[in-house]
């Protein structure tokens, strides 16, 4: 009984204090500022009253509130997803740069989703969508999708609620056009792009990540014979991955190698890279949210630089 009224008060006072010293710092800094400092305390908060509820759930089936007032968690979370901006980001990179392990690190510590816009594009076709319909259409048709019916199909996503703090776009957009496009609508959703990551790398170091590159295709978990390779490899005499023995490390699947993942292939990616990404990155570069990471150092590094980029004024 001693323990449980103890538990009880414990939960209550660091609630209470938790939102009190929350709501002065919300009234004190900005918006951005104020959701920061927030949101932590609310975890701190909801932490220590999970342990109070731990000791009491035989006898007290009643929720735990943030304030006098009885807000919950659910209602704080609305409140920042409908009044403070959401966390907009664009992640280029050439390929090998390394989009495909940092992205989902980044996912993991926002807790926002990496969007790609071919995933979207098949779950919108699966959907059987409006917009997935059209595309549906064009593609029987041997056509290309239009940059309209992308955007379309990327609107109708950032509407779930996973997307309500923000989301990471990588492969879009890939040209001024569809860079203009997207903050038009961008714009009608009351958002825009908050920051734009440029993963940098130089040309002749990139055909050596990219020809020793292998992919488990379901996942997309990438590996590499000579950074990452699978604890399933095995080489021929000549030093040369054995192709049977490349597995995926958890599913134990075949892996593969992409048809472009060639010296030659990755000559007229690159020039397409350039030549599309810099008009891209000099539009977005006079709000000052255009951040570039040296990508070609370990990967602790990179992730170092990456962590800075992310931070308010990172550059």
């Amino acid at each position: 009984m001693v323990m449980n009224t103890f538990a009880r008060t414990a939960a209550r006072r660091v609630v209470s204090s938790a939102s009190r010293r929350a709501a002065c710092t919300l009234v004190r800094q900005g918006e951005e500022e104020a959701r920061r400092a927030f949101l932590p305390l609310v975890a701190a908060a909801t932490t220590v009253g999970g342990l109070g509820y731990m000791a009491l759930k035989q006898q007290d089936s009643k929720a735990h509130c943030l304030s006098k007032t009885g807000t919950t968690a659910e209602e704080v979370e609305e409140k920042f997803a409908t009044y403070w901006p959401r966390n907009i980001m664009i992640l280029f990179g050439p390929p090998g740069a390394g989009k495909g392990t940092h992205g989902p690190k980044i996912e993991d510590m926002l807790g926002i989703p990496q969007l790609s816009t071919g995933d979207m594009l098949r779950a919108a076709v699966a959907a059987k969508t409006e917009v997935g319909l059209k595309a549906a259409a064009v593609m029987k048709a041997g056509g290309l999708v239009s940059d309209d019916i992308v955007i379309g199909i990327i609107r109708d996503r950032i509407r779930e609620a996973d997307c309500k703090f923000g989301f990471i776009l990588d492969g879009f957009p890939r040209t001024l056009v569809q860079a203009k496009a997207l903050d038009k609508m961008l714009a009608e959703e009351g958002a825009c792009v908050t920051k734009v990551v440029e993963l940098q790398v130089p040309d002749e170091v990139l055909e050596e990540r990219i020809c020793g590159r292998w992919i488990h295709k379901n996942s997309g978990r990438s590996y590499h014979v000579k950074y990452a390779p699978p604890k399933s490899m095995k080489k021929d005499s000549d030093g040369n991955p054995i192709p049977e023995s490349m597995t995926d490390d958890e599913t134990g699947e075949a892996l593969m190698q992409r048809p472009d993942d060639t010296a030659s292939a990755l000559v007229k990616r690159l020039a397409g890279y350039h030549g599309e990404t810099v008009p891209i990155l000099k539009h977005y570069a006079p709000g000052g949210i255009v951040a570039e990471v040296n990508a070609n150092q370990g990967m602790d590094g990179v992730w170092a630089e990456v962590l800075s980029a992310l931070t308010r004024g990172g550059k």
